[in-house]
């Protein structure tokens, strides 16, 4: 799999022979993504199959204010567009600069120069050049003049497309079971576990601290039934809070903290873990004494292995 990401950098060469082309955000790489990229691999036939994808996200670049809470990691988008087909991922460092193309001049520069598309596949709607001037009849019009076909492809859904917005949207809910009915996954958080302030393993509950990005889109305060996943792809059960720890006084900042239920021999200082979220289990409350919130996080283990099934 080849990963390019500055127009200047990548030579004409880098996909040898024809490809198909997918052109997109693709965050979250939700299951309407995974059909536009099941569309582009039927249209490929023996060629290549790219995903042109963009970072920042172009809201970020002209009202930053407005740019959209990520779904995932750029590096977790590219694995996940590899696997679903893509053979190839174009990441186009979105610059005003680039906004400014003509439709003509980011088909040259990209789909034919970079990629040589013998066909494109977007989804409904797609817009594309300075001003979004460019769509699908004008990227049509491209493809007479240079030899591919275009074609637009609607996106799966339940009676409406399925988006990145409706799973923000969800997740901004807590409602993790509708986010991962639109992402065709959970939705998951990752980062690099850090040394808290070991109150957990005090209290009999060691847990897996990972930094919140507020770029990204991360569930309400709350505890939720979660799997912690390891750099090898091990995935261990757990309970998992989002929140300031209301019932320590002086304690700030959002925290992602997994237990993980019966492990107390973990030593996962450093490395870089995914947690999925399976359910909310409750809201993030304050207890009067320690006595009340050790219970209470007994039954929130109990609650997260019942959803977990285990």
């Amino acid at each position: 799999m080849v990963i390019w990401k500055a127009v200047e950098g990548a030579p004409a060469t880098a996909v040898p022979g024809p490809s198909a082309v997918t052109i997109g955000n693709f965050d979250g790489v939700h299951l309407g993504h995974q059909s536009l990229l099941a569309a582009t691999r039927a249209a490929a036939g023996d060629a290549q199959t790219v995903a042109i994808t963009f970072d920042p996200h172009p809201v970020a670049i002209f009202a930053p204010e407005r740019a959209p809470k990520r779904l995932t990691t750029l590096e977790r988008r590219i694995e996940l567009l590899h696997q679903h087909g893509a053979d190839h991922v174009r990441v186009l460092d979105f610059t005003a600069e680039m906004a400014s193309w003509s439709p003509d001049e980011f088909v040259g520069a990209v789909v034919l120069d970079q990629c040589h598309a013998r066909a494109v596949v977007v989804g409904e709607g797609f817009r594309y050049g300075s001003r979004a001037s460019g769509s699908i009849e004008t990227l049509q019009e491209s493809g007479r003049r240079h030899g591919f076909t275009a074609a637009e492809a609607a996106l799966a859904g339940d009676g409406v497309a399925f988006s990145s917005t409706r799973a923000r949207d969800a997740v901004a809910s807590g409602d993790m079971g509708r986010a991962a009915e639109i992402l065709g996954r959970p939705h998951e958080v990752e980062g690099t576990v850090v040394t808290g302030d070991r109150r957990g393993r005090e209290l009999g509950f060691p847990t897996a601290n990972v930094p919140v990005d507020d770029s990204y889109a991360v569930p309400p305060d709350g505890v939720y039934a979660a799997w912690l996943v390891l750099p090898d792809d091990t995935r261990l059960p757990a309970a998992t809070s989002i929140g300031t720890n209301p019932t320590f006084d002086g304690v700030t900042g959002r925290r992602v903290e997994s237990y993980v239920l019966d492990r107390d021999d973990l030593d996962l200082y450093g490395q870089s873990v995914r947690v999925e979220f399976v359910a909310r289990l409750r809201e993030m409350v304050a207890y009067e004494s320690l006595d009340a919130l050790v219970e209470q996080m007994h039954r929130d283990v109990a609650d997260a292995r019942s959803v977990l099934h285990l």
